[in-house]
C-alpha cells in the first residue's frame, strides 16, 4: 500500500470536506488532517500548515484531475440570472451590466467574522471582481 501525502491545504474545514466528498464520489480515499486542532484553536493554523487534505501517493494525479474537472464544470453548472428583481445593491457590474452581484468578504473575514469593511464585489453572471 502507498503512503499518505499532503494533497491540498485549506483555510476552512468546509472547503476541505467538500473536496473530500468530491474525491469519495470518484472512489478516491482521502483524509483530513488538523481539522479538529484548528477548529479548537485557529491560531495554530499557521504553525501546523492549515487544514490538509491527504491522499495516497498512487491516487495523487487522479485526485488532481478529478478536482480540476469538477471546478471547471462547476463554473457552468449553475444557470445564473443576468438581471434579478429587487437586487441587494443599487449598482451593476461594470463589465456586463448585471445587477446580480454580491459583496466579497473573503479577504476581510476570518472564520466568518468580519474584520474590515470590504468594497470588493463579484458578479454572479460573469464572475467579474470589482470595487465600488
Amino acid at each position: 500500500m502507498s503512503n499518505l501525502v499532503k494533497f491540498k491545504f485549506y483555510e476552512t474545514a468546509l472547503e476541505a470536506n467538500r473536496d473530500k466528498q468530491i474525491l469519495a464520489e470518484s472512489n478516491i480515499n482521502s483524509f483530513i488532517a488538523n481539522e479538529q486542532l484548528i477548529q479548537s484553536d485557529w491560531l495554530l493554523s499557521q504553525a501546523v500548515g492549515g487544514i490538509q487534505l491527504q491522499v495516497f501517493e498512487d491516487d495523487f494525479e487522479n485526485a488532481e484531475k478529478i478536482l480540476a474537472d469538477y471546478k471547471e464544470n462547476e463554473k457552468f453548472a449553475l444557470e445564473v440570472e443576468h438581471m434579478i428583481e429587487h437586487p441587494k445593491f443599487d449598482f451593476v457590474c461594470p463589465k456586463c451590466g448585471s445587477n446580480h452581484i454580491y459583496k466579497d468578504d473573503r479577504s476581510t473575514s476570518f472564520f466568518g467574522i468580519s474584520l474590515l469593511s470590504s468594497d470588493r464585489y463579484v458578479c454572479y453572471y460573469c464572475e467579474n471582481e470589482f470595487t465600488h
